[in-house]
């Protein structure tokens, strides 16, 4: 891609050569000496101003928003003085040829070079990048990229400090949502050397061992979920893996029940609002399967707190299989059903996973259901969705996979999936 990008660039810049030189070869006379000054004064204060943005930017005095809108108004501000100043020299120019043919030609240009990379340069294929700004070192970068460099810099604190057991605490989750899982569980264990056994440190390396394990409630796994619970009945990292994989199970009841406990803790280091809608989720999920809903008294803490909350966009889909396909279904088989934009980067923004024995099943997809990236379901306006039966249990699609797909539905709205597909 950086070669593609590379070639671009050079051919666009070789057409404007050849379009703009023998224009401005036309002129027979240069601007007077004090539109020049003018210039060169006017980008000067730029460049002072926009140094002093920076600053304050850096300094945390502006936030990006505010940063991003001064930085506007400055470059808004130098053009007009720019354009002035061209307007004069224009003015002491000797018979100026007309640009409008030179011009039309570059919109050719980049129209031809955006045509070209569009469709040869894998323009689906860019991930999501951070939102760039000159003050921003890490600018341009993919999830995966910011991950990987977040990574880095954990490790080389770890390094410098080898006894640092929440630099080692911090290396470990950024080592689960990288997937390294091994590297992950020897971080865990590094913190346990260091500061003894503690629920709050057995639960992270419950879950890197789940993930490891492919999502897999392994004696291993639950092992040490007993034994954090048993140190912390209410620790939330625990709770949350336990509640995830019941979910995932169709076991919605239990998963009500943990998640509600880490609610009715009242820490204030957990997001309160995602875990109240996946209580509602799973409660939703237990009425549509015809499941006996939550004595509501038990959950009065849930509906006032749902109450203060602002509802989030979900996408709700019936998933069921083509009756020709329906006897390839056996008990221990899965279906991941996943969202992904219609419109721009085709990445996933949202994922669930329901127990192929709870087909038909109608699956719910919300921000509580998020990918981890940047882009949640509710900034997007339609999403495709698609769904996997995996005998594998992978996500990927494999020979002998059932898989549907739904072109587009709406957020905040609903469809009907089949699953009318074999993978060969």
């Amino acid at each position: 891609m950086t070669t593609f990008w590379i070639f671009i660039a050079i051919v666009v810049l070789i057409s404007l050569a050849l379009i703009w030189v023998p224009h401005f070869r036309q002129k027979k006379f240069l601007a007077a000496g004090e539109t020049e000054v003018r210039k060169k004064t006017n980008l000067e204060l730029f460049n002072e101003r926009l140094a002093s943005l920076e600053k304050e930017h850096g300094e945390g005095l502006l936030d990006e928003q505010e940063f991003a809108s001064l930085k506007k108004e400055l470059e808004i501000s130098l053009l007009q003085d720019m354009k002035q100043a061209d307007d004069e020299e224009l003015q002491v120019s000797s018979k100026p040829r007309s640009i409008l043919w030179p011009g039309l030609m570059s919109v050719a240009v980049f129209a031809v070079a955006g045509y070209a990379y569009y469709h040869l340069g894998a323009y689906q294929e860019i991930d999501t990048v951070v939102a760039a700004s000159p003050a921003n070192p890490h600018a341009g970068m993919t999830q995966e990229q910011l991950m990987a460099k977040r990574v880095e810099m954990l490790e080389a604190a770890v390094s410098n400090e080898p006894d640092n057991s929440q630099a080692w605490f911090s290396l470990g989750h950024a080592y689960i949502s990288a997937g390294q899982y091994d590297n992950a569980i020897n971080a865990f264990d590094k913190v346990i050397a260091l500061v003894g056994e503690h629920a709050e440190l057995l639960g992270p390396k419950a879950t890197a061992l789940y993930y490891k394990a492919g999502q897999q409630m392994i004696p291993i796994v639950q092992t040490l979920i007993d034994k954090a619970l048993k140190l912390d009945p209410k620790d939330p990292s625990t709770l949350l893996l336990v509640g995830m994989n019941a979910f995932y199970t169709a076991d919605y009841q239990t998963a009500i029940n943990s998640w509600q406990t880490i609610l009715d803790s009242d820490r204030s280091d957990v997001d309160r609002a995602a875990l109240i809608d996946a209580v509602n989720t799973a409660k939703m999920r237990m009425q549509a399967d015809g499941m006996t809903m939550p004595d509501d008294a038990t959950h009065s803490k849930v509906k006032q707190e749902a109450m203060t909350q602002p509802a989030a966009g979900t996408v709700t889909v019936q998933v069921s299989i083509a009756p020709e396909l329906a006897g390839k279904v056996s008990g221990t088989d899965m279906v991941f059903v996943f969202a992904r934009p219609t419109e721009g980067p085709s990445v996933p923004v949202a994922a669930t996973k329901v127990s192929a024995k709870a087909l038909p099943v109608t699956v719910t997809l919300d921000d509580s259901t998020n990918m981890g990236g940047n882009i949640k379901l509710s900034d997007t306006k339609a999403v495709e969705i698609i769904a996997v039966l995996s005998k594998h249990g992978t996500v990927k699609p494999q020979k002998g996979d059932l898989q549907g797909k739904l072109m587009s539905v709406n957020v905040g709205g609903n469809g009907t999936l089949v699953l009318d597909t074999e993978v060969q």
